[in-house]
């Protein structure tokens, strides 16, 4: 990769953060719920209760995203100025960290007015647990555990794969995140049919995630954490997890915090007994705030670290004389 190309790569990435802390989420018209609605007019039409069925639609829809991507990159690099162009706008189209600090602080800002109702008609925009069954400290945790996921997959994560494989690969990861939230659930439709998407996601993230648990640690003091609490109990409890990823980002959450997660979690489909997370107090809405002023930390470094590694990865080292 040549020195133009990485740094038109550098400077998109950083455009597309930029655009991102401004602009946030489209509220219409966002490309990511196109995707959506594309994805679930095909599974209409695809699904069966069959692992080789889910494979096909997976597949599909990936490959079809990273045909879109490759055809843009080639079309930008006819001249440096498009390919910046074509990886901010991929980048600004997989970010989704400032939309998510920001209904973290109006979830905040909700369970401050004890307002239950508002909390939980808000919580969907986080995760996919069943609000009704969710009283204050339910939400809190929920939220919290949710801010804690999600940096590491709205935001390190596609910063990960812009960096690394531009605009191809960041499209790719972030619809691939899509379709893992949209059928990678246990529920009996999707026990089959989404696990290709779920497998698929999990290696996507498997990079982001301990990413995400090293710049928690760094940052914890931005939040008056600890560094060695947050390593300890990301070392300790993220193994317990179900997910080899989700894991990481709130066991480093929860250490850094000083809060203790995890625990009975009911969605819509079943209830699930998560293991504890963190050996601290059960967290409190000060502390979901706090959370959120780290995520915002992480999103922040993650982001210098995305562009430094643009601006790095393909140069060619010079043989010693």
């Amino acid at each position: 990769m040549d020195a133009a190309v990485r740094w038109a790569r550098a400077a998109g990435i950083a455009a597309g953060v930029v655009a991102d802390a401004v602009l946030g989420d489209p509220r219409r018209g966002h490309p990511v719920a196109l995707f959506g609605s594309g994805a679930a007019a095909l599974e209409r039409r695809s699904y069966a209760d069959d692992r080789l069925a889910g494979l096909v639609h997976t597949a599909g829809l990936l490959g079809a995203v990273a045909a879109v991507g490759v055809l843009a990159e080639r079309l930008g690099r006819r001249g440096v100025v498009r390919e910046g162009t074509c990886v901010a706008v991929a980048t600004f189209i997989a970010l989704g960290g400032t939309s998510l600090c920001r209904t973290g602080e109006q979830m905040v800002g909700l369970l401050r007015a004890d307002d239950i109702a508002g909390a939980r008609g808000l919580l969907p925009s986080l995760c996919g647990r069943d609000p009704a069954a969710l009283d204050r400290a339910g939400l809190t945790r929920a939220a919290l555990e949710s801010i804690a996921e999600n940096t590491s997959d709205a935001q390190v994560g596609p910063l990960v794969w812009a960096a690394l494989g531009g605009t191809p690969a960041v499209l790719v990861y972030r619809a691939a995140n899509t379709l893992d939230a949209m059928i990678g659930n246990r529920s009996p439709r999707y026990a089959r049919f989404g696990w290709a998407a779920a497998r698929f996601d999990d290696l996507a993230n498997l990079a982001g995630a301990r990413l995400t648990g090293v710049l928690v640690a760094l940052c914890a003091p931005v939040v008056g954490g600890s560094p060695v609490a947050a390593t300890r109990a990301w070392r300790r409890d993220a193994g317990k997890h179900p997910s080899p990823n989700a894991g990481v980002a709130e066991a480093s959450f929860a250490g850094a915090l000083g809060v203790r997660l995890g625990g009975p979690t009911q969605y819509a489909h079943e209830l699930e007994i998560r293991p504890t997370l963190g050996d601290g107090r059960d967290p409190e809405v000060g502390d979901l705030a706090r959370a959120v002023r780290l995520s915002r930390a992480v999103q922040l470094v993650a982001a210098a670290v995305a562009v430094s590694v643009a601006f790095r990865s393909g140069r060619r080292v010079s043989p010693r004389r």
